[in-house]
């Protein structure tokens, strides 16, 4: 179903080359409530998914960079503008690892320095770097509407093994926080997403373990995460900023989660 919400805006998305992830999620819904796209990743896989895309009637391009490296980010930043001459929605997506790539799990004791700076980098300083590069534009133009992933992880609970991961997805709510501050009387909203167990493609079968025991008894599907950040990146969401959207299947209130038939 397509309300047009986004008639008109052009959405710059991060972290989109799997067909089964929330950034493609993301880039899906966002196309199908009008917004044009520049979508981009470091792998070139991005290229694919904007085809796919385009097959179905939407107008995106596709670029590739090292969202870790300021230069790369100004470049692709330029190309979007170049090609779509501006940028209304910004949503920082991507993270955890870089594409073919398997996420680091070390106790804090065995991690060692370049673990911590690679966690930080994918899961913080890309955000950052791609923000601080398209913030100008809605400056100027008087509007934006920032979203960025972040996580049930390091703002609301944690896990073993994942400091780094989780201290960046923390600094991803202060980052949006300020981001508010900042933006509020210049026409820019900054919000953050919280995704909890989600059912990609990437899903390692613990976390699907874990997703079935929320209160819904599931783990979500990309596109529900994908339609929060539509709520946030839309103008139903005007008057919403430095806010952190749960969405994790009321797991994050619950204090027991072992298997719903032994408490419930």
């Amino acid at each position: 179903m397509r309300n047009g919400r986004l008639d008109g805006k052009v959405a710059f998305i991060t972290g989109v080359a799997k067909m089964d992830s929330i950034g493609f999620a993301t880039a899906s819904v966002l196309a199908a409530e009008g917004a044009a796209l520049a979508i981009v990743d470091i792998s070139d896989q991005v290229h694919e998914c904007a085809a796919l895309l385009r097959d179905g009637g939407s107008t995106v391009s596709a670029h590739t960079a090292d969202l870790t490296r300021a230069d790369q980010v100004r470049r692709i930043v330029d190309e979007a503008v170049d090609e779509h001459r501006r940028i209304d929605v910004l949503v920082n997506n991507a993270g955890m690892a870089i594409y073919g790539d398997k996420e680091t799990f070390k106790a804090i004791q065995d991690l060692d320095e370049n673990d911590w700076d690679f966690g930080i980098a994918i899961n913080l300083k890309t955000q950052f770097l791609v923000t601080r590069a398209v913030l100008p534009l809605m400056i100027e133009r008087g509007y934006g509407r920032i979203v960025n992933v972040s996580s049930t992880a390091g703002p609301v609970a944690a896990n073993p093994r994942e400091s780094a991961y989780c201290a960046a997805k923390a600094g991803v709510l202060g980052l949006t926080r300020s981001l508010a501050l900042e933006g509020g009387r210049l026409g820019i909203t900054a919000n953050a997403v919280a995704p909890g167990w989600i059912a990609t493609g990437s899903q390692a079968e613990g976390e699907d373990a874990a997703g079935l025991n929320t209160p819904i008894g599931r783990s979500a599907r990309p596109e529900e995460v994908a339609r929060a950040i539509l709520f946030l990146a839309s103008d139903d969401a005007s008057y919403v900023t430095g806010h952190l959207l749960i969405v994790d299947g009321g797991n994050s209130i619950q204090d027991y989660k072992g298997p719903a038939e032994l408490y419930y």
